[in-house]
């Protein structure tokens, strides 16, 4: 009898072994760059109190969307009292659709990281105090349709590169303080001067090369 347990336990080690690494390593990547963003900020209402790092997989976390494939698709903190920095590590979530961190307390830069998010649809971080400039790294995410970074603390030229995303239907750079000139071609060729008003260092839009893109002390 003994001779049969002791023949038993390689099997039983080898078993235990799969069940430790049966959790997909993108739940790991996944889970850790969310919980980066918990450091990141300050949470008063602890809305992200659910985001456990002992708890591997994020799509049981509050807050959190995921696919069938328990890929995170869907980020929705808007208007959640929260204050701090958005984090680089955003940008490894290969299946995010929707970032939805509007109406906080946000500051420092757009991570230009975000620019991996290749399958985002909508970037919403309007009402925000997000300074620095707009990422061009931005203009890599083709499937984006939403793109509103209103009503914050922006600063510098608009990037001609946005111009080239093919699906973008909507874009607020409103209320912020971005300098230069207004590109009026590809994608943008179909905004007005909503999706611009109120940047007061904004010359006006390029039109047949008379206006310079390339504006001293824009910055």
């Amino acid at each position: 009898m003994r001779n049969w347990i002791l023949l038993g336990l390689p099997l039983i080690i080898i078993i235990i072994s799969l069940l430790s690494f049966s959790t997909p390593t993108h739940c790991n990547t996944e889970g850790d760059a969310l919980y980066a963003l918990r450091r990141a900020v300050k949470d008063p209402e602890n809305v992200l109190q659910s985001w456990d790092p002992t708890l591997v997989d994020p799509c049981t976390w509050f807050h959190v969307t995921c696919d069938t494939d328990n890929r995170v698709t869907r980020i929705d903190l808007g208007n959640a009292k929260l204050s701090g920095n958005l984090v680089p590590e955003l940008g490894k979530l290969e299946r995010l659709q929707y970032l939805e961190v509007y109406m906080n307390n946000l500051v420092g830069p757009i991570p230009a990281q975000l620019g991996g998010l290749k399958s985002l649809v909508t970037l919403d971080l309007y009402h925000n105090n997000l300074t620095g400039p707009i990422p061009s790294s931005l203009s890599t995410l083709s499937n984006l349709r939403f793109l509103r970074l209103n009503n914050n603390r922006l600063t510098g030229k608009i990037p001609r590169q946005l111009t080239k995303l093919p699906n973008l239907k909507i874009l607020d750079v409103s209320n912020n303080d971005l300098c230069g000139t207004i590109p009026t071609f590809g994608s943008f060729s179909k905004f007005t001067e909503q999706s611009f008003k109120n940047n007061p260092r904004l010359e006006g839009p390029e039109l047949m090369g008379f206006v310079r893109y390339d504006v001293t002390g824009c910055n």
